[in-house]
């Protein structure tokens, strides 16, 4: 990762040197000016010609200046637009784009002397998020295609500032990387256990965390998730990770606010196996779990003044002798039965009884669920939103404002009796499927079924993550491959609603 720090201005003798220049700037300023001077104004001639205004989105290059004195100086510099509005938003996108810019120099120093010290800090933060890389199976990449960025300064005047404000971002970023890291790894390495051990490495960051298996769940009546298991060889897993932090706030003593994650280390739909074409994706399946691991990790990191839980139930769904089949019924947790109808609609399954336990065990504040779990919801909101399900519009608004905050937007599609009548079944409680026609939400009704009101409300949000937790194209903050989407938007919910 790369060491990013907040040092006094000066000019660098090597890499690059970054001008972040908002729209309608007047004149260069601080660092700008001092290298547009000692290059004998090459910078201000080369932003002229190239029509530089600072626009969202614009960039110039002046590659190899010569100092007019002779000595050494960067060996690029980089004008990068911040737009009209300098705001943190911005300033993320722009270091988004940089890096793109930069990444072939060992260091680069931006020139922040202008900008406020939240902003500061933003730029580095998508600079940052943008480089992550999975190369870890990379054993013949030649040396000049890897980026060499490894470190950052960013000169400011605000040190002190920049750096506080950098703190938490450093902590987000940190659990980013721990969800990306998941996501993108390869189904034969990241197995139900392999990946509950790796949430026990967490420990070392305050948090407490269980990993029940087989047994414990059969005692809790856990059908609907060992049902999903019963083809693999692998065994499942449920862990539980617990963020105890209120204790160093005002609200210590409050119930904990929950996030439970879809955990399907590999999907081959099971019985009712999948196309071949393409099923290596479903690596990420697990990719609701994983952004629940990386976003405890990040509360942690960030020692966030909340107690929160999270919950992943973690299986491999295949076709073995043993797999549970089409036309099967199981019990819940909760009691209830389910007529398993399509083997490739197992992710509800596992939600259901982990849901259960979460609200039987930890009463929660509220309760959020992340699952990439329906290709109906790509098929209606495309790859620009994830789907939202609630049952309470306080929450439901929270989490719009926050995903629109962080760039992570969400859509709220409907729930009603209409929908949830598509998954009546003629043999028990429920059916796991109800048909083609609005797919994505009468799987969140069969989620709905396993949230008890009848003790009081129960604020829930279901997020179908499938159509953003995996992208095929380079995004501003993210590289090709996995996202983390969810995870800064909840952080952005915790900080800005529920924290002392």
């Amino acid at each position: 990762m790369i060491d990013i720090a907040f040092v006094k201005p000066a000019l660098p003798r090597h890499g690059a040197l970054v001008l972040p220049i908002g729209e309608g700037a007047e004149a260069l300023a601080g660092l700008a000016q001092a290298i547009d001077a000692a290059t004998g104004g090459a910078v201000q001639r080369a932003l002229t010609a190239a029509g530089f205004k600072g626009r969202k989105g614009q960039s110039c290059t002046v590659w190899g200046p010569a100092l007019t004195d002779g000595a050494s100086g960067p060996s690029r510099i980089v004008a990068i637009g911040l737009g009209k509005e300098i705001t943190p938003e911005a300033a993320e996108a722009a270091g988004g784009a940089l890096y793109a810019l930069v990444q072939a120099e060992r260091e680069a120093v931006v020139a922040a002397e202008a900008l406020p010290a939240p902003v500061a800090a933003a730029l580095a933060m998508g600079l940052l998020l943008r480089s992550y890389r999975f190369d870890r199976y990379r054993t013949t990449e030649k040396e000049e295609d890897k980026p060499k960025l490894e470190r950052l300064s960013v000169a400011t005047d605000a040190a002190t500032a920049a750096k506080t404000a950098w703190a938490p971002l450093r902590a987000i970023a940190d659990g980013v990387f721990i969800t990306r890291d998941l996501v993108s790894e390869p189904p034969n390495v990241l197995n139900p256990p392999e990946m509950a051990e790796r949430c026990r490495a967490l420990e070392s960051l305050g948090l407490t965390v269980e990993i029940m298996g087989p047994k414990e769940m059969k005692k809790l009546g856990m059908g609907a998730l060992l049902g999903v298991a019963m083809g693999s060889a692998q065994e499942p897993r449920m862990v539980v990770l617990q963020w105890n932090g209120a204790s160093r706030g005002k609200k210590a003593g409050q119930k904990p606010i929950a996030f439970i994650g879809k955990g399907v280390t590999f999907d081959t739909g099971g019985i009712s196996i999948k196309p071949a074409a393409g099923m290596e994706d479903m690596k990420w399946d697990m990719a609701g779990a994983g952004t629940v691991i990386g976003l405890i990790a990040a509360l942690a990191g960030r020692k966030a003044k909340v107690d929160a839980v999270g919950l992943v139930g973690l299986v491999e769904n295949m076709p073995g002798s043993a797999a549970q089949r089409p036309g099967d019924v199981v019990t819940t947790a909760s009691g209830q039965t389910v007529e398993v109808i399509n083997t490739d609609a197992e992710g509800r399954l596992v939600l259901a009884d982990v849901i259960h336990y979460c609200q039987t065990r930890f009463a929660p504040r509220f309760m959020v669920d992340l699952a990439t779990l329906t290709g109906a919801i790509i098929v209606a909101l495309g790859h620009e939103h994830a789907g939202l399900f609630s049952n309470d519009d306080e929450l439901a608004g929270r989490i719009m404002a926050a995903g629109k905050a962080v760039g992570e937007a969400c859509w709220r599609m409907p729930l009603g009796e209409a929908y949830d009548k598509q998954i009546k079944s003629e043999i028990a409680d429920m059916k796991n499927v109800g048909g083609r026609p609005g797919g994505s939400i009468s799987a969140a009704q069969f989620i709905q079924r396993f949230v008890d009101t009848k003790a009081g409300p129960m604020p829930w949000a279901h997020l179908d993550i499938a159509g953003t937790a995996w992208s095929s194209k380079d995004l501003p903050t993210s590289p090709k491959g996995a996202t983390a989407f969810g995870l800064r938007l909840l952080d952005r919910l915790v900080a800005e609603h529920y924290e002392g």
